[in-house]
């Protein structure tokens, strides 16, 4: 089964177009934590029990864990552990590099940490990306046209009719040869996003900025299935874990996921 099969499968078993980040910061989390053992590890493990009937897919941006050093890459692998295998892994590392270099790449995070599926910079090209697009049970989510507001810098370059992130997506569209690429497509971009689309009419995406960016969510959900009733997922870091700083966190967590379900499927066409 290829990852683009499996995820249309979970969405529609979940019901679900939920993506939960686990961007895990100690300095956010309740703070009679700090007086566990492992704070950051409990925190998750309940985030994750509280959530994981109304989501389709968890996303650990690798950051949150590497500034952690050694005992952050422990973690890391620890909470990919906690992670239902019916539900999506994701790891938001934005890599890719030349071809050898991602390919171990693909193998720390495939094979030593068993995620399903990665965030990749696409500017290499297919040098960068074909290592991780061998193994169709395993997902490319490429970057295409990004939520922060600087995303303008470069993805806005115009040339021969077409901005940069319309080129990105038609070029992952001829990669996705085993149905296993997705694209990053940012809710704060609603009408590009209806353009993105169109260009890439099989391709799931992945739709952050919904949350604390304040990206649309209903034009978002809208363009992103109007032309395609491919499973797409819409994530929410902070809006969904710092809903409360309080022992009942874990609890506001799980109400923020199953009101974000509800309103996606409301939206959805």
């Amino acid at each position: 089964m290829s990852f683009n099969e499996r995820l249309d499968e979970v969405c529609y078993a979940q019901n679900s177009h939920v993506c939960v980040g686990l961007d895990l910061d100690i300095r956010k989390i309740p703070a009679y934590l700090l007086e566990t053992e492992r704070p950051l590890y409990t925190f998750a493990q309940n985030i994750i029990d509280a959530t994981s009937e109304y989501v389709a897919a968890y996303k650990l941006n690798t950051a949150f864990y590497e500034a952690l050093g050694i005992d952050g890459w422990k973690l890391m692998a620890d909470i990919v552990k906690l992670i239902p295998r019916n539900i999506i892994c994701i790891a938001d590392a934005k890599r890719a590099d030349i071809g050898n270099t991602s390919k171990m790449y693909a193998r720390a995070f495939f094979r030593e940490f068993t995620f399903d599926a990665i965030t990749l910079n696409p500017y290499l090209g297919i040098d960068g990306i074909a290592p991780f697009i061998e193994d169709e049970n395993k997902g490319a989510i490429i970057l295409c046209l990004t939520s922060n507001r600087s995303a303008q810098d470069f993805q806005y370059t115009e040339d021969n009719g077409l901005f940069l992130y319309e080129k990105v997506a038609k070029k992952v569209e001829e990669w996705n040869t085993l149905n296993n690429c997705c694209l990053v497509v940012g809710a704060t971009h609603p009408q590009e996003l209806r353009k993105v689309r169109e260009l890439a009419p099989d391709l799931p995406f992945l739709i952050p900025g919904i949350g604390a960016q304040g990206g649309d969510l209903e034009l978002s959900v809208k363009h992103t299935f109007n032309l395609a009733h491919h499973s797409s997922i819409f994530n929410s870091s902070r809006g969904i874990l710092y809903g409360s700083d309080s022992d009942d966190y874990h609890v506001v967590a799980g109400q923020r996921s199953r009101e974000l379900r509800d309103e996606i499927n409301k939206y959805k066409i």
